[in-house]
């Protein structure tokens, strides 16, 4: 983390240091507010501001993705080779706004994937670095209470 920061232009501040912790130590989807509430208990001079501005310069130098879920407001994670999970899409229940990491990934979808980057990369003249799929539906448990309510 530090040498892509330092690669980047940037030094490791106590900003920086503490947002990267709680995202390190979380399998969450956080949004700058959950980060700000965190940060504030390690740190009581943390500022929402500061919070917001360095998620921003860590999403730009790409070592925080910032995801938007349809929810109006972006949530972050770690992302690639800082992320502590593999690769992985998401799936989001509409419902209860749940989200689960997908990286149990088939042989089938792998290279289903992997030819749709090349097809695009060839069609577009576009290097794809990374991409994110969100799968969108309605989880077991609030398929379990519409059947309860439903009488099945």
């Amino acid at each position: 983390m530090l040498r892509r920061l330092h690669d980047a232009g940037y030094r490791l501040t106590t900003p920086r240091e503490i947002i990267l912790s709680i995202l390190s130590r979380t399998d969450r989807h956080l949004s700058a507010e959950d980060i700000y509430l965190k940060a504030v208990k390690e740190t009581p001079q943390a500022g929402l501001t500061t919070v917001y501005r360095t998620l921003d310069l860590l999403n730009r130098i790409g070592m925080v993705q910032r995801i938007d879920f349809g929810e109006k407001k972006a949530r972050y994670e770690l992302s690639g080779d800082f992320h502590p999970k593999e690769h992985h899409h998401h799936l989001v229940c509409v419902r209860c706004k749940n989200i689960v990491d997908y990286s149990h990934f088939l042989e089938e979808e792998i290279q289903l994937m992997q030819k749709t980057e090349k097809e695009l990369s060839r069609r577009h003249n576009f290097k794809i670095m990374h991409h994110a799929i969100h799968f969108y539906g309605v989880c077991g448990r609030c398929l379990k209470k519409e059947r309860e309510k439903s009488g099945m």
